[in-house]
């Protein structure tokens, strides 16, 4: 294993997050608050180890395979969020350490899920790196470096993107990785700010508009206000932030397609017709089935476009409490929090692209049991999807369904409900924040103990690197010289 190139990309994350870090410093020093400081001491600390950690013993050789490539991406996201949560620490807005970390999990995960009771209450540095941190997890910070950093950006380099990019393929859709790494930040810095101008010149204030956008970007979901979305009481608002939240679960590389004018090629993409199927079906069936609890019809198509787009997309916005939403409604919405976006984006969960191939390869094996002599092959997009992808796939579910349950046992030995723990283990494992009962739109994760906040912690981080690189750090073969 590499593990001198793993340090070098450790230094530059640190290097990374020390400057993001004055992002948050500025924003402080402009609404005249003293919490600036902490960002600036923690992100000079993180930039200063992260220059000796690049300039000492510089790796001669710039190659990772895929077992170093995993556990670089993974321990990247760790030490990203060690210390990403010192200024939440620091300052003492949020007094207990184990809080802090959880928090900066979700943001950079994208998860959405919170400890706070009264968001409002924190300083504008502090929301301003909550909302930035789902930013930077959205497109993930390793993908910025192979964008940043000319010797990273070696094709040789695609297992430290296939570590961080969510669903089971990553397109190669230009030649070189460091174009490809540019090109897809260049499609989010675009669609992040297009959003925030339509939401500043529809008359939201500078600041919220910004974190808004930021954290519908990264599809995080984490707001500046105690009622969330719901405190921007015009259907504008509520409309352009649904339909972004909508435009970041779709996979990048069809926007890539649109732009080097392969219009056929990007409207072929299986996934993504099944995509906005389950958006309209979810939207109209929830719309009809809530219509009697809101005062017109209007309302209520509003409301469940507003958390179909938020949930499939695993963003976790709210503008209301769903808890109290039909059951019918309430199994769409568990549904699609585990169905997730597509792969490619900046959403979470299973990913539409895996169900799709799962259900494929279930109606090849039944074809085959009533016609044992032809040979089939799944196709998707047209094209013949190889064994390995398949594998893949299948064992992704698995290790999947062993995760939930582990975690899902542990969470429950507090006692607090099925509802909740359930819910509470579909959301963070599926980065979308809220779930139902305790945990959800209207609730936090406050009351949990140490214990179930560190298994959330785990599944958060398992499910934004797609389970894997995470487990592989506590595989003790995966450390030995091979």
């Amino acid at each position: 294993m590499n593990k001198r190139l793993i340090v070098y990309i450790l230094g530059w994350v640190l290097i990374v997050e020390g400057i993001a870090m004055q992002v948050c410093t500025i924003t402080s020093v402009i609404y005249r608050e003293n919490e600036g400081l902490y960002f600036l001491i923690t992100g000079a600390v993180s930039a200063g180890l992260g220059v000796l950690a690049v300039k000492v013993r510089k790796p001669k050789n710039m190659v990772l395979y895929q077992k170093a490539g995993f556990c670089a991406t993974a321990l990247s996201w760790i030490v990203l969020s060690l210390v990403g949560a010192m200024p939440f620490f620091l300052s003492r807005e949020i007094p207990n350490y184990v809080d802090a970390l959880f928090e900066t999990v979700s943001g950079f995960t994208t998860t959405g899920a919170t400890i706070l009771v009264e968001v409002e209450q924190l300083s504008h540095g502090m929301l301003m790196w909550r909302s930035l941190m789902n930013w930077l997890g959205g497109m993930g910070v390793i993908v910025f470096l192979l964008a940043l950093i000319p010797k990273l950006g070696g094709q040789q380099n695609i297992y430290l993107m296939r570590a961080e990019s969510p669903g089971p393929i990553v397109g190669k859709a230009v030649p070189k990785m460091r174009d490809y790494a540019a090109l897809l930040y260049g499609i989010y810095f675009g669609l992040t700010l297009t959003e925030f101008l339509l939401l500043f010149f529809g008359g939201m204030d500078v600041f919220d508009a910004i974190n808004t956008s930021f954290a519908t970007a990264g599809t995080g979901g984490f707001g500046v206000r105690n009622a969330n979305i719901a405190a921007y009481d015009t259907y504008y608002f509520q409309t352009v932030i649904a339909v972004f939240m909508m435009l970041f679960g779709i996979n990048f590389s069809f926007y890539i397609l649109l732009i080097g004018k392969k219009f056929g090629q990007a409207f072929r993409m299986t996934e993504l017709w099944v995509y906005l199927g389950l958006i309209v079906f979810c939207t109209v069936v929830m719309g009809f089935n809530i219509m009697s609890l809101y005062p017109t019809a209007y309302d209520a198509f509003h409301q469940s476009f507003f958390y179909t787009s938020s949930i499939i997309t695993t963003t976790g916005f709210g503008i209301g409490d769903v808890n109290h939403w039909p059951m019918l409604s309430r199994a769409l919405i568990l549904f699609i929090t585990f169905t997730g976006a597509m792969a490619g984006s900046t959403g979470g969960g299973f990913k539409i692209s895996r169900i799709i191939l799962l259900v494929k390869e279930a109606r090849k094996e039944f074809f085959l049991l009533v016609h044992p002599r032809n040979v089939r092959a799944v196709v998707m997009d047209g094209k013949k999807v190889d064994h390995n992808t398949m594998r893949s796939t299948t064992v992704y579910l698995v290790v999947y369904i062993l995760v939930f349950i582990v975690s899902f046992t542990l969470v429950s030995i507090e006692g607090r409900g099925f509802v909740t723990c359930f819910t509470s283990i579909a959301a963070t494992l599926n980065n979308t924040g809220p779930g139902l009962g305790a945990v959800g739109p209207v609730g936090n994760y406050a009351m949990f103990t140490p214990l179930s906040k560190f298994v959330l912690i785990f599944d958060m981080l398992a499910g934004r690197l797609e389970l894997f690189p995470v487990i592989l750090l506590f595989i003790p073969a995966a450390w030995k010289k091979s």
